[in-house]
């Protein structure tokens, strides 16, 4: 009786082996290389929306600088509903999307912080002053889009190294192949996003798009 039972435990244990499943620990190089694979990748992220998604979005939405400029000191609420980001964090401040052409009257290139000071009405005074990196202020690019969202992202850090990496996305694309010298008198065609002045300051804006006409 013993011996059946046993055969029968035996049997028992023999049947339900095939079930089991065995799960390997992970060695530390498997766990780094999961983690890196997981890990957030904001260069990633904008390089894959820049050209299919970002600069036809701004081609769209950007108005001419004398109109935009104009409402945005008049009405920062309504400019920022026709050329900025209706669906914004209602604490943050307005930036607007802009276009324009006009004679660069004023150069400041042995900075990092580069800008080019652009005349666009003709009367030989700068009307906005463009950013041309390699260090870029600000996030106006990011913050103009309707289409990302703060909530899509982990915290404040992701969302923050998110917006510095349109900076970077325009450095690498545009701003980089920009000569630093005899920029004055040559005439530059941008596309970009600026932040609401404050006081009598000129829009800082940051490109999208920029060339500079031969």
């Amino acid at each position: 009786m013993l011996r059946i039972r046993g055969a029968l435990i035996a049997a028992l244990v023999a049947a339900a082996l095939p079930g089991c499943k065995i799960i390997k620990t992970p060695t530390a190089e498997e766990k780094a290389a999961a983690a890196a694979k997981s890990a957030f990748d904001p260069n990633a992220k904008v390089d894959a929306i820049w050209q299919p998604q970002v600069v036809p979005y701004y081609e769209k939405r950007a108005g001419a600088l004398k109109d935009v400029a104009a409402l945005a000191a008049s009405s920062p609420d309504r400019a920022g509903e026709k050329y900025g980001n209706p669906h914004k964090q209602a604490s943050s401040p307005w930036t607007y999307a802009v276009k324009f052409s006009g004679k660069v009257v004023a150069a400041d290139t042995a900075s990092r912080a580069a800008t080019l000071d652009v005349d666009a009405d003709g009367d030989g005074k700068a009307d906005a002053k463009v950013q041309i990196g390699p260090a870029i202020r600000g996030t106006a690019l990011r913050d103009t889009l309707d289409f990302v969202n703060f909530n899509e992202f982990k915290n404040q850090i992701e969302w923050a190294q998110f917006g510095k990496s349109f900076n970077e996305q325009a450095n690498s694309a545009f701003l980089s192949a920009i000569p630093r010298d005899g920029l004055v008198g040559k005439t530059v065609t941008v596309t970009g996003a600026f932040p609401l002045p404050s006081g009598s300051d000129l829009p800082l804006v940051t490109p999208s798009t920029l060339t500079v006409a031969p």
